[in-house]
């Protein structure tokens, strides 16, 4: 176990705004679309049934946030969770809920 660390109110507030963006269900699921494999907006749209331009509007938003990183090839650009720490964490929650319903399906 790591050793507790002082985390200073700067940093308090940008990681409460990081789980408020990561809170809403339509930005989680973008971002969970982007985990495994690059994937484009019209594939986002497609794949959550809404339309491009909300996807794009969200994107941005990841973006601006570290959570996301875009890669341009051609005329389309990908988006990908690019930071293992992100990548890790949402792992490990799902994971971690998984178990939960798991153990209720089983009790």
């Amino acid at each position: 176990m790591r050793a507790r660390m002082r985390v200073g109110d700067d940093l308090v507030v940008e990681l409460a705004e990081t789980f408020r963006l990561m809170s809403d269900p339509t930005r989680l699921k973008i971002i969970l679309a982007c985990l495994d494999a690059p994937a484009a907006v019209g594939e986002m749209a497609e794949r959550l049934g809404i339309s491009a331009s909300l996807v794009s509007h969200h994107l941005r938003l990841l973006r601006a946030a570290r959570l996301l990183q875009a890669d341009r090839r051609g005329r389309q650009v990908f988006y990908v969770v690019g930071d293992e720490h992100i990548r890790s964490m949402l792992t490990d929650m799902v994971d971690h809920v998984s178990e939960e319903d798991q153990a209720e399906a089983e009790g």
